[in-house]
């Protein structure tokens, strides 16, 4: 196997594991969060700042919200 094989083998694994959509979610939302909070300061609030409060205010809760969904999803 030829390492471009091997490094693709990997690319689709990685792109296929719950831990890494997950992390790609939570990312969307610590993005989405970071928004909404520099639009209400009018200015870019970055993104170190948007993460320890999404974090500290919303990240339980979404996570909780998270998981329901997709164990219904999964029972369906």
């Amino acid at each position: 196997m030829s390492d471009r094989h091997t490094s693709e083998q990997a690319d689709e694994l990685l792109k296929n594991s719950l831990l890494y959509r997950e992390f790609l979610a939570e990312r969307e939302e610590i993005l989405r969060h970071k928004w909404l909070e520099s639009e209400k300061a009018g200015h870019d609030v970055g993104f170190e700042k948007a993460l320890l409060d999404w974090t500290k205010t919303h990240r339980a809760s979404w996570r909780a919200s998270r998981q329901k969904r997709l164990a219904e999803q999964h029972a369906q």
